[in-house]
């Protein structure tokens, strides 16, 4: 047998070799760790509102942002879809799909979307800026400030695998919802450790609520029979009946999460008001941003101001679409238009929210339209206090 003899120096010499071509396939790739490896984890944010208490403005905000992959309010397809039943009883399976889809697993709308083949099968999926640029469209890069009308246009046919490889690439995943009714249902998801969630709690003044609920009664119709538990008929709020369970809604939420609130709620919940937000919008949005881990660009800055200030258009516009307008006069445009009446019904109904969350009772029509009168009161945040957790 013919034995190969391989001197030291040889071995030596190919062992340098090996080593030197690991460490350029390592540098190539990323080091030894794997990209995903060296990524910092996703930050979930999950704004919390209810219907017409400008969650969509919210929503802008954090769409438009760079670093943000945006989605407003996935569950409207397992409303949709099973609109038979009750609010309580939906509100596992809107857990359950925004669990997926804060982990970018959307494969959770087979059950909603049978058919599904482009970006378009989602709900309100233009108002995401995310689903307009790369690497869904490629008509827009991501530092661009994009509308939804121009989005609608040229992005429509982009294939739903796109919306999650888009999700992949964000350092973070913001949902905006307004169908849960108990921060409790939240609670598996909060201490799901392997998603970082954050809650942005959004609430507005009911009886400017009241005011633009009317002007889209026909759009709230199926959600409000769900919401009264009406098995798919499609009511009005006459009675302002669902807008009482918004306001104890509303009220659950914020005295879960203020009041002796589990350790796992520890910086991880914002209560913000509409009318804070537009009176100061910079502040506002600064501290939602730095509770959500953003920084402030100067093009979203400008754009904000834009925004918050411009006239707009005077036209009727559809029920979910964000304009540049005047936001504080929109704000209290409700003491102008509604009657003492209906203002005083609505006081009945949402005393307990008005109270709790700082906004002043009108006693009568002189109060309602004295516009200098201020009725928006000093956030009492001494109630938000993390001195005595609930340890269960």
């Amino acid at each position: 047998m013919v034995r190969i003899r391989i001197s030291s120096t040889t071995v030596a010499i190919f062992l340098v070799i090996q080593t030197g071509f690991l460490l350029f396939l390592c540098v190539q790739h990323g080091g030894f760790m794997s990209q995903s490896e060296e990524k910092p984890p996703q930050v979930h944010i999950l704004i919390l509102s209810s219907w017409r208490s400008g969650s969509s403005f919210v929503g802008q905000l954090f769409s438009q942002h760079p670093d943000v992959f945006y989605l407003m309010e996935p569950a409207w397809h397992v409303w949709v879809t099973m609109y038979q039943n009750s609010a309580k009883v939906l509100h596992m399976a809107v857990r359950d799909l925004i669990r997926s889809v804060f982990k970018c697993d959307m494969s959770v709308f087979d059950a909603y979307l049978p058919w599904k083949r482009n970006v378009s099968d989602l709900f309100q999926w233009a108002v995401s800026r995310a689903l307009c640029t790369d690497p869904v469209c490629e008509f827009f890069h991501r530092t661009d400030i994009t509308s939804e009308s121009a989005c609608k246009a040229v992005c429509g046919k982009s294939p739903f695998s796109k919306v999650e490889e888009a999700c992949k690439s964000y350092s973070h995943v913001v949902l905006k919802e307004v169908r849960i009714f108990d921060l409790k249902v939240l609670y598996p998801l909060l201490t799901d450790p392997s998603l970082n969630l954050k809650v942005i709690h959004l609430v507005r003044d009911p009886r400017a609520v009241v005011k633009s609920r009317e002007q889209s009664a026909k759009a709230l119709a199926r959600d409000n029979g769900i919401v009264l538990s009406m098995n798919g008929t499609k009511v009005e709020d006459g009675q302002y009946k669902v807008l009482q369970e918004i306001c104890r809604s509303h009220v659950q939420i914020y005295e879960t999460a203020t009041l002796k609130p589990p350790s796992f709620l520890k910086d991880r919940y914002l209560m913000i008001r509409f009318e804070d937000l537009v009176r100061d919008p910079l502040v506002e949005i600064t501290a939602m941003y730095k509770f959500s881990g953003l920084q402030l660009t100067s093009k979203l800055e400008n754009w904000i101001y834009n925004i918050t200030h411009g006239q707009g258009p005077s036209r009727k516009r559809e029920a979910f679409q964000i304009t540049s307008r005047d936001a504080v006069n929109v704000s209290q445009a409700w003491r102008t238009v509604l009657s003492f009446q209906k203002v005083k019904q609505v006081q009945e109904v949402c005393k307990g929210a008005l109270n709790i969350l700082g906004y002043q009772l009108v006693d009568s029509e002189k109060e309602q339209k004295d516009l200098s009168f201020n009725l928006v009161l000093p956030h009492r945040k001494s109630q938000f206090s993390w001195a005595s957790f609930s340890e269960n």
